[in-house]
């Protein structure tokens, strides 16, 4: 049994990450991708947008928060 739980931690470690906004984004775009790809319209570009979107969005998260200088005289 602690074999077990050890291979879910690391699984979940694996999977999730630092981000757990990242990892749901991602599921969320395959299943928007599955979704249209079963119509008529074409799917090969959710994927690569969705990824970009949530990679920009982890960078603005991350990023220090810039203060503007106060103006002495």
């Amino acid at each position: 049994m602690k074999r077990l739980e050890s291979l879910g931690h690391f699984i979940w470690d694996f999977v999730v990450g630092d981000d757990w906004r990242i990892a749901a984004g991602v599921v969320l775009a395959l299943g928007l991708t599955t979704i249209v790809a079963g119509t008529s319209w074409s799917a090969w570009w959710i994927l690569p947008v969705v990824v970009a979107l949530l990679l920009a969005g982890s960078v603005w998260r991350a990023a220090p928060r810039r203060t503007t200088p106060t103006s002495r005289r």
